[in-house]
């Protein structure tokens, strides 16, 4: 029964119906006052309600209980400064944001990361959105705020890809103060270059601008950018 619940709560808060998680994970909770993962989806779906309030109250429930929560802690920490009515940076995410596909989907790691703290008020599941630039992406919230960039390499790859009709979607996988992943999904390839897929199929680290794997019979990508 309390799994059934569990289920329900997560995929509410997968859709974004914040009044439904905060409903089915009090009903957890009435069984179980000190479930750990029910406080800790209850005080995010506070948090996207506004009620920051709640959110910091229940937030350091789970503290209370367990002083070395990750979750716990570094959603106190983002939720300090706010005050009730102010919005997370969030939005509903998709289970399907993370599933990996091979050559349509990478995670990578971001380098040059931007303010800490703007780090920490980063979740995972949250959109980004890449922005070329002349011989870099970098990755900003949906507002506007730097985040940090792609390897050049990897940012090379991406710009050209981008010049040729390719679209895409980026979503924080992990965040933190000290570190930031992104899984960035290739959602358009135009249909000349069906056999060219982003990312190498094989597990395998990127080399050079153009890995012999993705060298198209029309010799497109042969070059690098001028």
């Amino acid at each position: 029964m309390e799994n059934n619940l569990a289920q329900k709560a997560v995929s509410f808060a997968l859709s974004g119906d914040w009044e439904q998680a905060v409903i089915i994970n009090k009903e957890i909770l009435k069984t179980n006052p000190k479930d750990i993962d029910a406080l800790n989806r209850l005080a995010r779906a506070y948090a996207e309600q506004g009620n920051m309030v709640l959110a910091r109250k229940t937030a350091n429930k789970v503290i209370k209980l367990d002083p070395f929560n990750k979750i716990a802690l570094k959603s106190f920490t983002k939720w300090k400064g706010l005050k009730n009515g102010d919005t997370i940076v969030s939005g509903p995410s998709s289970a399907q944001a993370f599933l990996e596909e091979p050559g349509k989907t990478k995670i990578i790691t971001l380098i040059h990361l931007g303010d800490a703290t703007l780090l920490v008020k980063i979740d995972s599941g949250d959109e980004v959105n890449l922005n070329p630039f002349s011989h870099r992406i970098s990755v900003n919230t949906n507002d506007g705020k730097y985040i940090g960039r792609l390897a050049d390499d990897i940012s090379a790859r991406i710009r050209k890809l981008i010049s040729l009709g390719y679209e895409y979607q980026a979503f924080v996988k992990s965040s933190d103060s000290k570190g930031v992943r992104v899984l960035v999904r290739e959602i358009k390839r135009p249909e000349k270059y069906t056999d060219v897929p982003t990312f190498s199929t094989e597990k395998m680290d990127y080399i050079s601008f153009t890995p012999p794997e993705l060298v198209h019979k029309n010799n497109v990508l042969a070059h690098d950018d001028r």
